[in-house]
């Protein structure tokens, strides 16, 4: 018997053995689609915005979804991630919140080349699943700071907090809770900047 041949007859014994792990065995990603909720239609504004990515603590600067239970002590669900790390998918919903109002000239990334005339700066302080009372929710705490350029002077900071009761304790219904959490948050944010002018 060639060596070849024995290493590949020895992978699949091992296989039909249940010694080498199951690799197809997906892992469950996802992700939010906040809504806004305005109370008015934001007044047009003629100036360009860059939405930096929020500043994060290691501990939710990460794709996995962390909960507490008990103060002080972060740990992560096992059975699913964000899509992507948390700041980083703040980012994108803030810059879809910001375009579907229709009221800003231009709205990019800070790596989008744009030449902004104001940069928002914000500082994702909590994002996190909650039990730490015995019932489940989200809570999101966004601090946004509006810097004029090019003097970068800071005209604005909007600090947006929210907690959000899940409708149940698994992931899924923690999920829809951050959705609701993330779109209050991202609602008070959209309406101060865009009265900042």
């Amino acid at each position: 018997m060639k060596r070849r041949d024995f290493l590949l007859l020895s992978a699949a014994g091992l296989a039909g053995c249940g010694i080498v792990p199951d690799v197809n065995k997906p892992l469950t990603l996802y992700t939010v689609k906040p809504k806004l909720s305005l109370a008015e239609q934001p007044a047009k504004v003629a100036w360009q915005l860059v939405v930096a990515e929020p500043a994060a603590e290691r501990d939710i600067d990460t794709t996995r979804i962390a909960l507490t239970r008990t103060p002080n002590v972060i740990e992560y669900f096992a059975d699913g991630n964000w899509s992507d790390t948390a700041p980083k998918m703040v980012q994108a919903k803030m810059i879809e919140a910001f375009e579907s109002t229709n009221a800003i000239v231009a709205v990019g990334r800070d790596a989008a080349g744009l030449r902004a005339d104001y940069i928002l700066q914000s500082d994702l302080r909590d994002f996190q699943a909650d039990y730490t009372d015995g019932a489940a929710a989200a809570h999101v705490r966004l601090i946004a700071k509006l810097v004029e350029m090019p003097d970068r002077r800071i005209t604005r900071t909007v600090s947006a907090e929210t907690t959000v009761p899940a409708g149940g304790k698994d992931l899924a219904a923690i999920v829809v809770a951050f959705e609701a959490a993330l779109g209050q948050a991202l609602s008070k944010i959209v309406t101060e900047i865009l009265a900042a002018s």
